[in-house]
């Protein structure tokens, strides 16, 4: 049975930084999937910017984008889900697991702008379905699609905060490793 882990925190926590650092530390896995990070000018946030794990990345949402969508007070170019997010995603969901350690996909992050993409909310959900394991950061708002996810039976949530953001990486290659 795959592992599905939401990594959930407040803005700040670390979530990013976890699943980076799990994802430089595991090297018997194929991994796939993105983070995402802020994008600052002058010490004030004006954008986040999306990165595939194998480095492509553009701008995903900036207070200089029209949009729509807005989310907030930034413009969501949702091209960059369908460019970037969505191609290893999909190859994702038509994986099938093999002996051994297997696909590792990592989403950061399910979050609102993200969200605002109705083929990438369609894709995360056969992503659940599929056979691959997952790691996924997820704002703590309530929202109708991650709360459903957090409410899976096959869904381990686990908190992520200050105290322990340096130990959880160590601590998920520990439960992906016994999957």
């Amino acid at each position: 049975m795959p592992t599905r882990i939401l990594l959930e925190g407040r803005p700040g926590a670390g979530k990013t930084t976890a699943v980076r650092r799990l994802a430089a530390m595991l090297h018997d896995r194929e991994i796939t999937g993105f983070t995402t990070e802020e994008i600052r000018d002058g010490g004030t946030r004006v954008g986040f910017a999306l990165e595939t794990l194998t480095g492509r990345r553009e701008v995903l949402a900036h207070t200089g984008f029209p949009g729509p969508p807005r989310i907030g007070r930034y413009g969501v170019d949702l091209g960059v889900m369908e460019r970037l997010a969505l191609p290893p995603l999909r190859v994702a969901t038509a994986h099938s697991a093999a002996p051994g350690p297997g696909l590792l996909v990592i989403i950061d992050e399910l979050g609102r702008m993200e969200l605002a993409c109705a083929a990438f909310r369609d894709t995360v959900s056969a992503l659940f379905q599929a056979d691959v394991d997952v790691v996924a950061t997820v704002h703590v708002h309530r929202d109708p699609f991650t709360d459903a996810l957090k409410g899976r039976t096959d869904v381990e949530l686990v908190h992520l905060t200050p105290a322990n953001r340096d130990s959880l990486p160590h601590d998920l290659i520990r439960r992906l490793q016994t999957a």
